[in-house]
């Protein structure tokens, strides 16, 4: 079997509405979208789109994620550390170990790369 070695993400289909694990809603109505659109082959990374409206969340992270906005303002702030407002055309990264607020306050698009354990 031959697969691609180059895969270009194109719109976004079939995203799963619903938060995802570790993550709680603390202030408004948010809601999310997330469409995995790549997973390696031995599962230990993933990457995709991720879509949420505004409002605050309390995460717990497991996994390290690599982000870029491509839309949308949030402000990021881990428990007991000061908040960093991210926007169109930053990259972060988030530690496995994260526990804070991410509040939403313009609608979100995130590329995101997750190592999985």
């Amino acid at each position: 079997m031959t697969r691609s070695t180059i895969l270009k993400f194109g719109a976004v289909e079939n995203a799963e509405a619903g938060d995802l694990a570790g993550w709680v809603v603390v202030e408004g109505k948010p809601t999310m979208q997330t469409a995995v659109q790549h997973t390696t082959e031995d599962g230990k990374v993933l990457s995709g789109t991720w879509r949420a409206t505004p409002g605050t969340y309390h995460a717990t992270y497991t996994d390290y994620e690599f982000v870029h906005m491509i839309a949308g303002r949030i402000i990021i702030t881990p428990d007991g550390g000061t908040p960093v407002e991210v926007g169109p055309g930053d990259a972060f990264v988030v530690e496995a170990d994260f526990k804070g607020t991410w509040k939403i306050i313009e609608s979100v698009t995130k590329h995101f790369v997750v190592r999985v354990g």
